[in-house]
């Protein structure tokens, strides 16, 4: 027997992960992006990340239709657009509001990100209620900062701390 969704909530609660905004652009669709922090490496030969997207999301629709996304790892101060891109705005605002390039495969990457990884879809699997979309990356551009974080319902930055 399953846990309950609750006790499933309450557990993943308490893994710490970063912050990620998934872009793409499609002739359909349009410049699309969303939150996600469901986001893993998974080879590095050839080089593949995989993300988890709610069947339900506009974005998917865009993702499947260009059969390519980038990943974008937030900056600890871009909690702003997290929130937006998580659907405190429209899908026009997310891309007006926020600087960006457009990266090989011409989906958004958001420039003020630590991160842009331009992705290729290679494989999707739709598990419950989720897609899980394995991407190859085709480019990635790396920028100075420090990660978004969240963690227990709430964002968090990293400390600087050493440890011994």
């Amino acid at each position: 027997m399953a846990v309950s969704i609750e006790d499933f909530k309450k557990a993943l609660q308490l893994w710490a992960s970063g912050v990620t905004v998934v872009t793409t652009n499609s002739e359909k669709f349009g410049l699309q992006g969303m939150t996600v922090t469901a986001f893993s490496s998974v080879s590095a030969t050839p080089p593949q990340i995989l993300v988890c997207l709610n069947q339900n999301a506009d974005t998917v629709n865009g993702i499947e239709e260009s059969q390519n996304f980038a990943v974008n790892i937030l900056r600890a101060d871009q909690q702003g657009v997290s929130n937006e891109f998580a659907g405190g705005a429209s899908q026009q605002q997310r891309i007006d509001n926020n600087s960006w390039t457009a990266g090989l495969s011409g989906v958004p990457l958001l420039n003020d990100s630590i991160v842009s990884l331009d992705c290729k879809v290679v494989n999707k699997v739709l598990v419950g209620t989720h897609w899980i979309v394995i991407g190859e990356i085709q480019d990635s551009v790396c920028r100075e900062g420090e990660p978004l974080m969240y963690f227990s319902g709430a964002y968090r930055a990293l400390a600087d701390q050493s440890f011994v």
